[in-house]
């Protein structure tokens, strides 16, 4: 059974493919039918969002509907037997199975997702592990091999350094991403099936060359994956020619640090190989996302554009003040960032660089000791991980998000003992929490010791 999800166009099926087949229909294996060509897609992601399909809800309600059943009944014997060879299905005659399969509300949010990245189709699962887990096991296999950045989520990078290796024999390497001739070297002919990277890094901030990975991908008959957590709205991945991008839906998408989600976009070929009920990676290891969490997601979409743009606005106007406080701040919005022309490029006008920035504090006990004064004297923000949500999240990366990573290769990724990576929130009018922010600085810098104040100064 392989359905495709198409965004902004009616369902189209497809027949299973051959066995090993990674779904793009190229080298790897070829589907028998083609889907049909979908209309031209909006560049802007607003303007594509808002031009993609509007689910109702049953009764005519402006929101759609909760599918909330595990399964579904048909009205002849011969139907199942139709549905389970693929002959129907969601987009034959609005029928379904079970909801590990394909569940209404799920598919709806899938094409909204789609819709958002310009992909023809995408996939909704129950978290951002799973989806990436998912894509990497679905293109890679065992035994296969994948380049990725070095600086990368702390679960992304345990995954393909230890648990992927363990389970299925993949073998990683991991490169500067930005070093073109470095991420040619690493290719393996006839083995590297993937090229990984985050369009942000997590936590530095470091902006990927996606034409140029791409291209370089491409031309060694890869696939290059592109994280795009960090920038919903702010790049388009799948534009610039990444195959298929990845999120933690939980993040800036959700925006209320309350649902645990991820999504896959790419090819309906692809969804369609994950979906197969042989060997679908999607499909067989089960991260289903529940109705009502697609149906919270979906309400969520369309101001996420409104909330990237505030996101933005916040975070460099911070980023500017830090600058001139004489504090080493990380944003790809200030003209000094190595990739700031690159963002500049590659981003969609008019959504700014994103919502992350990163201090550098120095050493991990200074970083500490502001986060402390942030959080509970001055209440600029709070100390958790994960990032998006409408308050000011930070934390020390190295100890936190981060600590999957050996010391030797947070060093090496960039990653600092005093990063402290700031997911800018909007509540809050910006004047009173930067009046925040400098209260809790001075007091920090009021307890530094002599040796720490005469290396790192006091705020200007």
């Amino acid at each position: 059974m392989a359905h495709v999800l198409a965004a902004a166009e009616p369902l189209t099926l497809l027949k299973r493919p051959p066995p090993q087949n990674d779904g793009f229909g190229d080298d790897n294996g070829s589907t028998e039918e083609k889907a049909p060509k979908a209309r031209r897609r909006e560049s802007d992601p607003a303007a594509a969002l808002a031009a993609a399909r509007h689910e109702f809800g049953e009764h005519g309600g402006v929101n759609m509907s909760i599918e909330a059943s595990a399964t579904f009944t048909v009205m002849e014997p011969d139907t199942m037997r139709r549905l389970f060879t693929g002959e129907l299905g969601p987009e034959r005659g609005d029928l379904y199975i079970y909801s590990r399969h394909f569940n209404p509300t799920v598919l709806a949010l899938g094409r909204q997702m789609a819709a958002l990245e310009g992909t023809e189709a995408a996939y909704c699962t129950a978290s951002g592990m799973s989806a990436i887990s998912c894509v990497l096991m679905q293109l890679v296999g065992a035994g296969g091999h994948v380049v990725a950045s070095r600086c990368l989520y702390g679960g992304t990078h345990a995954l393909l350094s230890r648990f992927l290796p363990r389970t299925s024999g993949v073998q990683a390497t991991f490169v500067d991403a930005d070093d073109e001739a470095a991420v040619r070297a690493a290719i393996r002919p006839g083995e590297t099936r993937v090229v990984y990277v985050e369009t942000m890094s997590n936590p530095t901030l470091a902006v990927a060359d996606i034409p140029m990975l791409a291209r370089v991908a491409h031309e060694a008959g890869a696939k290059l994956v592109v994280d795009n957590t960090f920038t919903p709205v702010v790049v388009s991945p799948a534009r610039l020619g990444a195959d298929v991008v990845v999120h933690s839906v939980s993040k800036f998408i959700s925006g209320g640090a309350d649902i645990i989600a991820g999504a896959i976009c790419g090819p309906a070929s692809l969804v369609n190989s994950m979906m197969d009920l042989q060997d679908g990676a999607l499909m067989l290891l089960g991260p289903t996302m529940n109705a009502k969490v697609a149906s919270e997601l979906a309400a969520r979409l369309p101001h996420l554009p409104l909330r990237m743009q505030e996101h933005s606005r916040r975070a460099a106007e911070f980023a500017a003040r830090m600058r001139r406080q004489g504090l080493r701040v990380t944003y790809p919005g200030l003209p000094d960032h190595p990739h700031h022309a690159r963002l500049r490029a590659m981003g969609n006008p008019g959504y700014g660089a994103g919502g992350m920035l990163c201090l550098d504090m120095g050493t991990e006990e200074r970083a500490n000791r502001l986060m402390y004064h942030l959080q509970n004297t001055t209440q600029f923000g709070l100390m958790a991980v994960s990032l998006g949500y409408y308050d000011t999240l930070m934390s020390c990366s190295g100890n936190s998000t981060s600590s999957e990573m050996d010391p030797e290769d947070r060093a090496r990724a960039g990653i600092s003992p005093g990063l402290i990576r700031m997911s800018v929130g909007y509540n809050g009018t910006l004047e009173q929490r930067w009046a925040q922010f400098e209260r809790a600085l001075a007091l920090m810098q009021q307890q530094d010791t002599p040796a720490a104040a005469a290396k790192y100064g006091k705020a200007v």
